[in-house]
């Protein structure tokens, strides 16, 4: 299926993707001695989860970082981020589009590369997950800290991300519908202060600030490449839980695509009017919060603050739903303990490796050490993205044509265009980041020499129409 057909078949609609109901499953687990997953996620709450896994906190500071970057070039920075991370976004709707088990960048991967590939992939984003989760947290309790500074400090601070992460961790436990219910609710109240600050600021922007495009300096380009393109990050997760999906090999590309070209008109919309209302954007600590005060008032000022820490909870909320899943797809492939690859007889959810990934975070997250770990995720990221986009020439070649699958494109052009970009995003991290990342990738060859054999009863799930 071409690019252009995929787009027809759907009807992207940011209203429908977000509050319709959960549609009636038609796909359910094959009744068996052993609880099985089961498909309970629709396409609309997909396109829920993959924006609420890329739009975050920095998209209120963005403004500012942007601006004294590009100046009022920063505009068309944005647009050309979001084009440019789009190469990577049709890469993953591809590959996805081949698959309906759980994993994500580690199934194409494995498939692609074998095994000791796939696992270093799948080892690399399991540890920036834990490390996402821990810094989140952190920052809701900072975030909260404007509204009630000892939020952000002793027993306070320690009740509030413990109290974060547990609740977050029992709504996933429970289903992963209740946790994509979740996130739907949360992209709902996390974008609605967004659509308010671009929707009434647009009549109060100075459009003689805005159409003036001066050149950037061209030592601040490289930069504000990797600033602006990390601001699209998060979207290689989506297939993460794809075995719990109605439809994933249609789904997830669908919701990829949708994501992108919603998220980019998005941040196009915060970015001029913070530019076009607040002199001096480019100073600002909090950019949106002072920009809103301009036209809303201290309203606008609290709503922004208060919407910061709401997408704070959303990205922690869904990190906690897709990163157990692979940790599930690694123990079900041997590595590591077989608990993590146990689904829980009555919710039908890999609850060990839920409750194993929140908890290891919550100590990191209390203790403060998630710092260093964190240092990962940008090769983590890396990982995935050259991971997914080399495989797919391969995976193409091993699938052939299939009538559902959704086909780039341009033949090679995409791929080859997603690497480069990921070989420059890589070549801008700093060497203690390249550090971290050999030594956590040397750790996960050794786990992966000393793997145990997979349990068989926990193979791939067969789907059967309800």
């Amino acid at each position: 299926m071409t690019l252009r057909a995929f787009l027809r078949d759907g009807d992207i609609d940011l209203r429908e993707s977000l509050v319709s109901p959960t549609s009636e499953l038609n796909v359910t687990a094959v009744e068996s001695d052993r609880p099985s997953l089961v498909r309970a996620v629709s396409r609309r709450q997909l396109v829920a989860l993959s924006m609420n896994d890329v739009i975050g906190s920095g998209v209120y500071l963005l403004p500012a970082a942007a601006a004294l970057l590009l100046g009022t070039a920063s505009i068309l920075g944005v647009i050309v981020a979001g084009l440019a991370v789009a190469l990577l976004v049709l890469c993953f709707a591809e590959a996805a589009s081949y698959f309906d088990q759980p994993g994500g960048a580690y199934l194409y991967t494995r498939e692609a590369f074998g095994s000791f590939v796939g696992f270093e992939t799948g080892w690399m984003t399991s540890l920036a997950r834990v490390a996402s989760i821990a810094s989140l947290s952190n920052g809701f309790a900072l975030a909260a800290g404007y509204l009630w500074p000892s939020a952000a400090t002793g027993i306070t601070r320690s009740l509030i991300i413990t109290a974060l992460i547990a609740i977050l961790t029992w709504v996933n436990v429970r289903g992963v519908k209740h946790g994509a219910r979740t996130a739907v609710g949360l992209l709902l109240a996390k974008t609605l202060p967004l659509v308010i600050f671009v929707i009434v600021g647009i009549f109060f922007v100075d459009w003689t600030v805005v159409t003036t495009m001066d050149a950037p300096p061209a030592g601040a380009l490289g930069e504000a490449a990797l600033l602006l393109l990390f601001a699209y990050a998060g979207f290689e997760n989506t297939a993460a839980a794809a075995g719990e999906y109605n439809n994933p090999q249609r789904d997830v590309p669908f919701a990829l695509l949708s994501m992108i070209t919603l998220v980019t008109l998005l941040y196009t919309g915060v970015q001029v009017v913070a530019l076009g209302t607040l002199p001096g954007v480019a100073l600002s600590i909090s950019p949106v919060a002072e920009s809103a005060a301009v036209f809303l008032g201290a309203f606008g000022a609290l709503l922004m603050t208060l919407g910061a820490m709401i997408s704070i909870g959303g990205n922690v909320g869904n990190t906690v739903l897709v990163g157990p899943r692979y940790l599930f797809a690694l123990a079900r492939d041997g590595y590591g303990p077989s608990a993590l690859a146990r689904i829980h007889p009555r919710y039908n959810t890999p609850a060990v490796a839920i409750v194993t990934l929140s908890a290891v975070s919550l100590v990191l997250a209390l203790s403060g050490s998630f710092v260093q770990l964190a240092m990962l995720s940008i090769i983590a990221r890396m990982a995935t993205y050259i991971g997914t986009a080399a495989a797919l020439p391969i995976l193409r070649r091993r699938f052939g044509p299939q009538p559902n699958a959704f086909r780039l494109p341009g033949g090679m052009t995409i791929p080859v265009l997603a690497l480069i970009l990921s070989a420059m995003l890589l070549a801008s991290a700093k060497w203690q980041n390249l550090v971290a990342g050999a030594i956590a990738l040397a750790i996960g060859a050794l786990i992966y020499r000393f793997r145990r054999t997979p349990d068989s009863g926990n193979g791939p799930m067969e789907r059967v129409s309800g």
